[in-house]
C-alpha cells in the first residue's frame, strides 16, 4: 500500500475556521435557502452556529443538524458577502464529512451512494453502459410508458429529477481520450483538457466545442487517458476519502505533462480541482504536488482571457444574458472573464440580469436530493432572467445549463441555454 493511502484524516470543521465568523448576518441575503425560507438555521450564520455546538460537544449530530446541513447548496455566495473571510465552503464540506463518519446513512442509501460515487463516476466503462441504457430508455417506448404510468410520482425526488435528466450524446467524448490535438495555425500553448465524468456522456458536444476553441486559439490540446472524475460531487457529499483517491489519480495523470495549463469547462469541477491542495494538505506524498497542480488549473474562460484571444469570429446574433455559476463567481472569484469573452463576439447584444450571481438551484445533485427547494430557487432565478428576456441564457457550468434549460421551459419561453465556449465555437465557425 502506498504511503499516501495510510494517511489518517479526521474530517471535521476546524475551530480556527469556525472562529472567523463574527455572526454579523451580512451573509443572510446572499443565501438562497434563507431567502426562500427566512429560517435562521438555514442561513450560513445559523449553520455555523450549529457546527460550533457540535464541535464543542454542546449538541450531537442529530437529524435536525443533518437536515439543515443537507439543505445547504454550498453555493458559497456567503463567502463573497462575508467581511471576515469565512471559508464557508470548507466548513460545510467538512461538516458533511464528519456526518458521514459519525452518523452514516442506512445500508440501502450507503449501497446506492457507493454504486454512484465509487463505481459509476470514476469508471469510463460504467459511464458508457449507463449512457447506452439511458439512450435506449429514451428512444424506445419505455420512457413514454414510465411517464404515463404514474410510477414517477411514487419515486419522490428521483421521479421529479427524471424530467431534469440530460440526454446522452453519441458518440461520447471518451473517444478523444489519449489523443493530442494540434493547434490551428501557430502553436502558442500546450494545454491538457479534463473531460470530467458525466460530461463525457451528456455534454460530449460541449467538450468538443471547448477543444475546438482552444485549438483556434493556438493551443495544442492533450486529453490524457488516465484522467478521471474530479471528485467534486464526492466532496460535496462528504465522501472525502474517495475524492482524495481521485485527486491523486488526476495529479499522477496530468502533473508531469509539462503543460502551460490544465483546463476545465465545468465551474463546479474547477473549484474542487483548485482545492486539491486543501484536500491533500496532510498527505506527505501529494501535498506539494497538489499545490503545483493548483497553479496550473484554469477554467476555460479564465485561460482564454489570459492569452491573446483570436478575433477571427463571425456574427452570433441575439440578446444574451449571463448567469454566474456559483463555483466560478464565489468559489474561484472569476466574474469578468466570461463577460469579456461574450462581449468580444460580433453580433451579440449583452445585457446583465439582476442578481446574476444568485444560485440557480442546480448545485451538483442538489436538484435531485432537494428537488422542491431546488425548483423554488430556480423559479426565483428565472424571474431575474425574465427581466432581461434574452434570446440566449449563457452560463459556464454544465449543471447550471441543465437547470436553466428546465427553467426556460417552466418559467421562460424555451430560450436556448449555452455555455460561453459554445458561443465562441459558433462564432469561429461563422467566420468567413
Amino acid at each position: 500500500m502506498a504511503g499516501s493511502d495510510r494517511v489518517q484524516y479526521h474530517d471535521a470543521p476546524k475551530q480556527s475556521d469556525l472562529d472567523r465568523c463574527v455572526h454579523c448576518g451580512l451573509c443572510l441575503n446572499a443565501c438562497p435557502t434563507y431567502r426562500e425560507l427566512g429560517v435562521e438555521m438555514d442561513s450560513p450564520r445559523g449553520r455555523i452556529y450549529q457546527m460550533v455546538q457540535v464541535a464543542t460537544g454542546a449538541a450531537e449530530i442529530g437529524e435536525s443538524y443533518k437536515e439543515h446541513i443537507d439543505l445547504c447548496l454550498a453555493c458559497r455566495a456567503c463567502e463573497t458577502a462575508c467581511p471576515s473571510g469565512v471559508q464557508y465552503g470548507r466548513l460545510v464540506e467538512a461538516a458533511r464529512a464528519e456526518i458521514e463518519e459519525k452518523s452514516p446513512p442506512p445500508p440501502l442509501a450507503r449501497f446506492l451512494r457507493s454504486a454512484v460515487f465509487e463505481y459509476l463516476l470514476p469508471s469510463k466503462m460504467n459511464l458508457r453502459v449507463v449512457g447506452f441504457l439511458l439512450h435506449f430508455y429514451r428512444i424506445s417506448k419505455l420512457q413514454a410508458l414510465v411517464r404515463g404510468s404514474g410510477i414517477l410520482k411514487l419515486m419522490g425526488n428521483l421521479g421529479k429529477a427524471e424530467a431534469l435528466a440530460p440526454e446522452p450524446e453519441s458518440p461520447s467524448f471518451f473517444r478523444w481520450y489519449g489523443k493530442v490535438l494540434p493547434a490551428i495555425g501557430e502553436k502558442k500553448h500546450r494545454v491538457a483538457f479534463l473531460g470530467g465524468c458525466m460530461a463525457n456522456i451528456f455534454f460530449a458536444r460541449l467538450n468538443e466545442a471547448t477543444v475546438r476553441v482552444l485549438q483556434a486559439n493556438g493551443c495544442e490540446v492533450s486529453i490524457p487517458n488516465d484522467q478521471t472524475c474530479c471528485g467534486a460531487l464526492h466532496v460535496h457529499a462528504g465522501l472525502r476519502e474517495p475524492a482524495r483517491k481521485l485527486a491523486r489519480q488526476n495529479i499522477d495523470a496530468l502533473l508531469g505533462g509539462n503543460y502551460d495549463a490544465i483546463i476545465t469547462n465545468a465551474a463546479g469541477c474547477g473549484s474542487t480541482l483548485k482545492e486539491y491542495d486543501e484536500l491533500l494538505e496532510e498527505d506527505p506524498e501529494y501535498a506539494e504536488k497538489a499545490v503545483q497542480f493548483k497553479k496550473l488549473m484554469k477554467d476555460v474562460t479564465e485561460f482564454l482571457t489570459s492569452i491573446e484571444l483570436n478575433p477571427a469570429m463571425g456574427k452570433v446574433n441575439g440578446l444574451v444574458t449571463y448567469q454566474d455559476s456559483c463555483h466560478l463567481a464565489h468559489g474561484q472569484k472569476i466574474r469578468s472573464a466570461p463577460r469579456t469573452l461574450l462581449r468580444a463576439v460580433p453580433g451579440l447584444v449583452f445585457r446583465e440580469m439582476p442578481m446574476s450571481d444568485l444560485c440557480c438551484g442546480s448545485a451538483g445533485i442538489y436538484n435531485i436530493v432537494q428537488n422542491d427547494m431546488s425548483m423554488a430557487i430556480l423559479e426565483t432565478k428565472m424571474g431575474h432572467v425574465n427581466v432581461v428576456n434574452p434570446d440566449i441564457i449563457v452560463t459556464a457550468n454544465p449543471g447550471c445549463m441543465l437547470q436553466l434549460r428546465a427553467g426556460a421551459k417552466l418559467h421562460g419561453r424555451g430560450q436556448r441555454v449555452a455555455h460561453v465556449v459554445e458561443i465562441l465555437d459558433e462564432a469561429y465557425k461563422n467566420y468567413h
